[in-house]
């Protein structure tokens, strides 16, 4: 069953690895790989962050959370693959099933904990995507291409194309979906790039206008065409959610030049 502790340090003798394991009863070695897999968390200068060095030694009061779920860190995460490297942000692929920046019960199955590994820098997330879903991500380097990047998708002066395959005949060219979300403007535009012989399925683009929770996922649905493999707004399967971010087009704002980056025909989403 999963287990969250809690402790405040009275001595400052102790590293974190030891206390935890006095005050838990766990092995050091489980300790150890939760710490390492982000499952640990203290109170560093006002704000909770993770803690993954076992040997820290913790001041008096200091209070120390691990969230451990043996289920969870004994996930092995999906690969990333790396799509263009700008040198203060990179573009990966996100596969289904890896989350983008992980939870409190631990971040090693994140994208971003992913690329702080295989690229050894300073990572800072810009965006999110599904962890049902699948396609690209931005991640920054530094903290001020991060606000760079950031006011980019604020702005709206980024293009996200993505590819989703859905229950039922749709035949749409440049249909508009502007049902209110949450309250907030939503717009989706909807193209039909293929159908099924059997007329079952469709394959459409979704370029977004705005980036509102599930907002493709829930437009969709909302027309009678949910995603397949939608657990939340369709129907769960055993087939992962064919919801796909493929493309991203913006104009860079460190080096002005305009992008357009497609994921290669191998991970499109196919029709059938």
């Amino acid at each position: 069953m999963p287990s969250t502790f809690d402790f405040t340090t009275t001595t400052s003798t102790q590293t974190a690895v030891d206390f935890l394991a006095e005050k838990t009863g766990l092995p050091k070695a489980r300790i150890k790989d939760a710490m390492n897999k982000g499952a640990c968390w203290w109170t560093f200068k006002g704000k909770q962050v993770r803690l993954r060095r076992a040997t820290k030694d913790l001041p008096k009061g200091t209070r120390v959370q691990l969230y451990y779920d043996e289920q969870v860190l004994a996930r092995i995460p999906p690969a990333g693959q790396l799509m263009a490297d700008q040198r203060r942000y990179s573009i990966w692929y996100k596969p289904h099933g890896m989350l983008a920046q992980g939870s409190q019960w631990g971040d090693h199955c994140s994208l971003l904990r992913w690329v702080e590994l295989e690229r050894n820098r300073e990572c800072f997330l810009i965006h999110r995507l599904d962890a049902d879903a699948a396609g690209l991500m931005m991640i920054a380097h530094d903290s001020q291409a991060a606000a760079l990047l950031s006011q980019l998708f604020q702005s709206r002066d980024l293009n996200k194309y993505y590819q989703a395959r859905i229950i039922g005949e749709l035949i749409a060219n440049n249909l508009r979906i502007d049902q209110p979300l949450d309250g907030k403007e939503s717009v989706s535009i909807v193209n039909t790039l293929a159908t099924s012989d059997d007329h079952l399925t469709t394959l459409v683009e979704v370029l977004i206008e705005t980036g509102r929770k599930h907002q493709i996922r829930r437009h969709l649905s909302g027309i009678g065409h949910p995603i397949i493999g939608d657990r939340i707004y369709g129907t769960a399967s055993k087939t992962p959610l064919q919801l796909l971010a493929y493309k991203l087009a913006f104009r860079c704002p460190i080096s002005k030049q305009q992008i357009c980056l497609e994921l290669p025909r191998e991970l499109h989403l196919q029709n059938c």
